[in-house]
């Protein structure tokens, strides 16, 4: 009796609408590839890996710092180093990030194959869960734990993805470091 006590008080669910919106953060961080463009420089390579000190080695102006870095930043920079170094006296220069490998989403429990996806703007809680292969037999889809950083603490909810699936509730955003729990059901 204690212990199905304890489930049943552990297994109130919180509505999804008492977390937070996720924060958007578009930074470029280590080992993000990103892709720039200076306009009438065709043969220069456009492809790029931040290595693990922040930085990527690109043409004429070597080795710049873009950890931390918004893509439209790193174009200010690299355009204001070409005209500093007097490589091109008016560029334009493009960034768009291909993959945010540095911001990662957990999804651990009951799903097929648990692990690290890659973040993507515009991810859901459902879209996560998809990606790893989806639930397995054991899982309980009505007591999945979302956990998210937010101003240096950890918030935790409990959610249905029953619900979502059944269209009761609507799916949950997620954001950069989120952590999501599929519990096992309780037979």
């Amino acid at each position: 009796f204690a212990m199905m006590m304890a489930v049943i008080s552990c297994g109130s669910r919180v509505p999804p609408h008492q977390l937070p919106p996720p924060a958007i953060s578009m930074t470029i961080n280590v080992g993000d590839v990103f892709e720039m463009r200076i306009v009438r420089e065709d043969n220069l390579p456009t492809s790029f890996t931040v290595a693990p000190d922040g930085t990527v080695d690109l043409p004429y102006i070597k080795r710049v710092h873009v950890a931390g870095l918004e893509p439209q930043k790193v174009a200010e920079v690299v355009r204001q180093q070409l005209i500093d170094q007097d490589y091109l006296t008016d560029p334009i220069v493009s960034v768009s990030v291909k993959e945010y490998n540095s911001k990662r989403v957990e999804v651990l429990g009951e799903v097929a194959r648990p692990g690290s996806l890659r973040f993507e703007p515009g991810m859901t809680l459902l879209r996560a869960v998809s990606l790893v292969g989806g639930f397995n037999p054991m899982a309980a889809k009505d007591n999945v734990t979302l956990r998210r950083q937010i101003d240096g603490s950890t918030r935790a909810v409990t959610v249905s993805v029953q619900d979502i699936i059944d269209n009761v509730t609507s799916d949950i955003p997620l954001q950069a470091g989120d952590s999501i729990n599929v519990a096992q059901r309780i037979f």
